[in-house]
């Protein structure tokens, strides 16, 4: 069925966020339809992180709206449905005293009532989602001695351990190496494809876009939508969302 007939997971309309007369995002309009998967880039100030936010219920336009599954934000309860992981989440003191599955099982906390105890549903949705992020031999590893890499896959796994139908990542690649990063690209492309889970990765460099990326958003302020993310990403576009000469080097490139 083509993307148009179906429900958006998020249907943005005419928004707009201004703060101390300073307008941060304008008019901006955007759908994100099941099992897409996106990209949405743009410099670091230019309202990807606001944008986000608005889409997570943590900030109210200025006018515009936000729908989620159909339903008006301030009507939509079901949010173990969207995974997020945000900045500098695989950024933790050394000293932090969790296992990697401590911080996964976190991820249910969602789905639980109050005061219950573990269910088996929630053993195997955590161990699933360590399963899916290759680190169910880091278990008992305290969270703090772990790679940056390492770090974020369980933060990743975390977000999965509710079951999500979409998963939204805010500049996941601060601070991991680029191997690392290959085998996280190819990992997303694996849930986008196998576990239908639509996927929405922000970042402010042009240099990480996967292969993978069905459509691009660019956003400075105000949006752009791209159903071709290589032709897109030249050089000329590029200057003209940073604002700068920009020299494309390379698009990012895994194995899968």
């Amino acid at each position: 069925m083509p993307l148009r007939f179906k429900i958006p997971i998020f249907d943005v309309k005419n928004l707009n966020f201004i703060v101390n007369g300073q307008k941060i995002l304008s008019n901006i309009s955007l759908e994100i339809f099941h099992s897409e998967y996106i990209a949405i880039i743009g410099p670091n100030g230019g309202g990807k992180t606001t944008l986000v936010r608005m889409l997570l219920g943590l900030e109210k336009p200025t006018n515009g709206s936000v729908k989620i599954f159909g339903k008006k934000i301030k009507n939509f309860k079901d949010w173990n449905k969207i995974g997020f992981v945000p900045q500098r989440a695989a950024q933790v003191d050394q000293n932090f005293p969790a296992t990697a599955l401590d911080i996964v099982k976190m991820g249910r906390i969602s789905k639980r009532k109050l005061f219950s105890s573990e269910s088996e549903e929630d053993i195997q949705a955590v161990n699933d989602a360590m399963i899916k992020m290759d680190i169910l031999d880091l278990k008992e590893k305290m969270v703090g001695t772990l790679s940056g890499g390492q770090r974020q896959r369980v933060m990743i796994a975390r977000a999965l351990a509710s079951q999500p139908e979409i998963l939204i990542l805010d500049e996941p690649n601060t601070g991991v190496d680029t191997v690392s990063q290959n085998r996280f690209y190819a990992l997303l492309s694996k849930l986008n494809k196998e576990d239908k889970i639509t996927i929405v990765f922000i970042t402010h460099d042009i240099g990480v876009i996967a292969d993978d990326i069905g459509r691009l958003f660019t956003i400075n302020q105000k949006a752009t939508i791209c159903n071709n993310p290589k032709e897109a990403l030249s050089c000329e576009d590029m200057s003209a969302l940073y604002g700068i000469s920009a020299h494309l080097v390379h698009n990012h490139k895994h194995e899968h």
